[in-house]
């Protein structure tokens, strides 16, 4: 089956699991994500182009990633239709351990939107892979957001900012990923 066009949206891990870290959450570096995502999935359906709702499990740890906790969904603020895809990944990118490169090609999908949580870390690492596979792969910053990493044994702190500023700068500079905001993909105005 091929989809009306060749682009798709890949919304990363913007599942309840995240709120339950109730500490972490309150320090998400981007508040606005959700409304972002939200005018990002409002226009691709306007452009009649693919959707995909990742989520990331760890089923049998018990954690907040566990299905059985019932946390590993998205969340209310956005709204999965029928006829979205849904991809369920254990590996940090979105495609080492899912058939989401098939499932994509089977559509005819060349250019993949990236927006989600944990900016430098899932949404990051699936732009790296994406990029590697041929895809051509815009990046929408505004639509991610992550949280500081405190200082830990052999590594500094550094805030959700930097994070995402260093993000935008690799997936950029590096040739992985163009670097959009959610008003520069949609033609309208981003949640402030």
């Amino acid at each position: 089956m091929t989809h009306a066009t060749t682009t798709a949206l890949l919304v990363i891990d913007a599942q309840e699991s995240f709120r339950q870290r109730a500490d972490d959450w309150s320090r998400t570096t981007n508040p606005q994500v959700f409304a972002n995502i939200a005018q990002l999935t409002e226009h691709a359906r306007s452009a009649d182009d693919l959707i995909v709702w990742i989520t990331h499990a760890e089923p049998e740890t018990g954690g907040v990633f566990d299905p059985a906790r019932g946390f590993v969904r998205v969340v209310s603020e956005l709204e999965p239709l029928e006829g979205d895809l849904h991809v369920t990944k254990t590996s940090v990118n979105a495609f080492t351990t899912t058939n989401l490169q098939q499932q994509l090609m089977q559509h005819g999908i060349r250019r993949l939107v990236i927006c989600g949580i944990r900016t430098e870390q899932c949404c990051e690492t699936t732009a790296r892979v994406a990029s590697d596979l041929g895809f051509e792969v815009e990046f929408v910053l505004d639509a991610t957001t992550t949280s500081a990493i405190r200082a830990g044994a052999g590594y500094p702190s550094v805030s959700g900012e930097e994070l995402m500023a260093r993000t935008a700068g690799v997936l950029g500079a590096r040739g992985f990923a163009v670097i959009v905001t959610t008003a520069q993909r949609t033609g309208t105005p981003a949640a402030v």
